[in-house]
C-alpha cells in the first residue's frame, strides 16, 4: 500500500485494510493455512463462529489483484487444486515472501445498518517463512552473545559434533580466506537443516536455511564462533558479516512488511515437537518466547523505532493439525500451548495488544474413531497415510497438567518418562464439497473470528 493509499484511508476516504501477517515453524502448514481460510471465506457454509458470516453481515468475498506489484501473488488456485483435487496432496511448503488480498462485502445487520451503508474490507495476506521471524531475536545480540548461545546449545543436536570439528581445526589464531569462510559456513548450514528435520525449532539464522537470491553472499557466508578465537582475523571478519546480516538482510525484511501488518498469526506444529521429545519441546518455548518479547512495544526496542508508532494489534499462536488428536484432547494441546507462552506474556508489556493461544486444522485430514486396547476404549483418529494406505492412530494421552512436560523439558530431561506421544502424516482426504462450503477444519472459524472479526 503507497503512503498516498495510507493518508486517503487516516482521513476515513479510501477501504478499510486488515494487514494479516501469517508465518509459522517447521511444518506448521502456512501454505494450508492460508488457502483454507480464503477458499472458507469465499464459500462460508462452515464458518459459524465467525460472526459477520453467522449475522448475514458478510455477503461476499473475492480475490482482487494485489497492491504491491513487487511482492510475488501467493499462489491460491494451485494450493487449492492441490489440496482438494482427485489427487489431494499437501503443496510445498513457503520459500519466499507471498501476498494475496481478498475483499469483503459487509452490510451491516440490524440497527447498524441505519448508520453504516455497505463496506468493502480489503483483507491483504502476507505470508512469510517462519524460519525468517526467528531472526527477530537477532537484532538485540551481537556476534558474540548469538555464538555462545548458540554453540552452547547445540549440544546433542545433529550436525553438531561435524561443525565443531570444523572449528577445531582452525587452531587458536585462524587467519581468513574465503574458502575456509564457505566450508565453516557450508558445514554450521548442514546442522541446521539437519536440526530442523528433527524438530528443532531455534535454527537461525533463518536465511541460511532459505536463502533465495542470497545464496552464496557474504551476507550469508558466516557461522558461529567460541569467544577465544575473538581476536582473530577469522572471528572478527565473520562478527562484520554477521552484523551486515541484521543491517542489510533482516532490518530491510521487517520495514518493507513487518511494518504493515495488523494481525499476525503465527502457527506451531506443537504435537510434532512434543513427539521429538522434551528438549524439542523446551526449544520451541524458547523461540516463540523470543518472538513474543520482539512483538512488545516500548521506546527502547529496535523493532518498535523501526516501525514508529504501528504496532501488531492482535497475535494468535496456533497450535495446528489438531486433527491428529480426538476432539477430547483438544483442550489439554491449547493448555500446553498456553502454558509455553505463559512465561513470555507475563514478562512483555504488550500496551493493548491481544494474544491468543488456540488449536486448530486448517484443512481436516482425518475423521474420529474409538480403537480397543487392553480392554479400554481409545480415542483415535483415522485417516489416508501418505502413501495411500488407511491407518488409525491413538497418539497417546496428552497431559491434563502442561507441567507434565513443560517442567522435564525446562530441566534438560531426554526423554518422557510417563508417556510415548505418537504421530502420523496424513495426506489430504478426497473430498467433495457441497455447493457455498469450504474445504473441512477444526476451528479456523475461531481463528478468523479472533484475527479479524472485530474489523468486520
Amino acid at each position: 500500500m503507497s503512503i498516498g493509499s495510507d493518508f486517503m484511508q487516516g482521513l476515513g476516504l479510501a477501504d478499510p485494510v486488515i494487514r494479516l501477517g501469517v508465518t509459522g515453524l517447521s511444518r506448521a502448514g502456512k501454505t494450508v493455512f492460508i488457502t483454507s481460510l480464503v477458499a472458507n471465506l469465499m464459500d462460508r457454509g462452515r464458518m459459524h463462529a465467525l460472526r459477520a458470516a453467522a449475522d448475514g453481515s458478510l455477503k461476499t468475498a473475492w480475490l482482487q489483484p494485489q497492491p504491491d506489484d513487487t511482492v510475488p501473488r501467493f499462489d491460491y488456485e494451485r494450493y487449492l487444486a492441490a489440496l482438494t483435487g482427485p489427487d489431494a496432496h499437501w503443496p510445498d511448503g513457503t520459500r519466499h515472501v507471498s501476498q494475496l488480498r481478498l475483499s469483503l462485502r459487509i452490510e451491516r445487520q440490524g440497527l447498524l445498518s441505519s448508520f453504516r451503508g455497505p463496506q468493502t474490507v480489503h483483507l491483504d495476506i502476507v505470508d512469510y517463512p517462519g524460519e525468517w521471524l526467528l531472526d527477530l531475536r537477532l537484532m538485540e545480540k551481537d556476534f558474540s552473545e548469538w555464538s555462545t548461545e548458540v554453540l552452547e546449545r547445540m549440544q546433542n543436536r545433529p550436525g553438531a559434533d561435524a561443525f565443531k570439528a570444523a572449528i577445531a581445526a582452525q587452531g587458536s589464531n585462524p587467519g581468513f580466506d574465503e574458502p575456509t569462510a564457505q566450508a565453516l559456513a557450508e558445514t554450521y548450514t548442514a546442522h541446521l537443516q539437519a536440526a530442523r528435520e528433527a524438530g528443532w525449532s531455534d535454527c537461525t539464522p533463518g536465511r541460511f536455511l532459505i536463502p533465495g537470491e542470497m545464496a552464496g553472499s557474504p551476507a550469508l557466508t558466516f557461522a558461529p564462533l567460541p569467544a577465544d578465537l575473538a581476536q582473530s582475523r577469522l572471528y572478527k571478519e565473520f562478527r562484520r558479516r554477521y552484523d551486515a546480516y541484521k543491517s542489510r538482510v533482516v532490518k530491510p525484511f521487517f520495514r518493507e512488511h513487518f511494518a504493515r501488518i495488523d494481525r499476525q498469526v503465527v502457527l506451531i506444529d506443537a504435537l510434532g515437537a512434543i513427539h521429538q521429545g522434551p528438549q524439542a519441546v523446551e526449544d520451541m518455548r524458547r523461540a516463540m518466547a523470543d518472538v513474543l518479547t520482539a512483538f512488545r512495544p516500548g521506546r527502547t526496542g529496535w523493532l518498535a523505532q523501526l516501525l514508529g508508532t504501528r504496532r501488531v494489534e492482535r497475535i494468535l499462536f496456533a497450535a495446528t493439525k489438531a486433527d491428529h488428536l480426538n476432539h477430547v484432547q483438544h483442550n489439554r494441546l491449547t493448555a500446553i500451548v498456553s502454558a509455553m507462552l505463559r512465561e513470555a506474556r507475563d514478562r512483555a508489556d504488550f500496551s493493548g495488544a491481544r494474544t491468543e493461544a488456540m488449536s486448530i486444522a486448517a484443512l481436516r485430514a482425518t475423521t474420529e474413531d474409538v480403537i480397543q486396547q487392553d480392554g479400554e476404549d481409545l480415542p483415535a483418529v483415522r485417516g489416508r497415510l501418505l502413501d495411500g494406505r488407511q491407518a488409525v492412530l491413538y497418539p497417546g494421552e496428552l497431559p491434563a497438567d502442561p507441567a507434565e512436560l513443560l517442567h522435564p523439558a525446562r530441566s534438560g530431561a531426554e526423554k518422557w518418562l510417563n508417556g510415548d506421544y505418537s504421530i502420523m502424516n496424513f495426506a489430504p482426504a478426497p473430498m467433495t464439497l457441497r455447493a457455498g462450503d469450504g474445504p473441512p477444519h477444526i476451528r479456523l472459524d475461531r481463528a478468523a473470528e479472533f484475527l479479524i472479526g472485530d474489523r468486520l
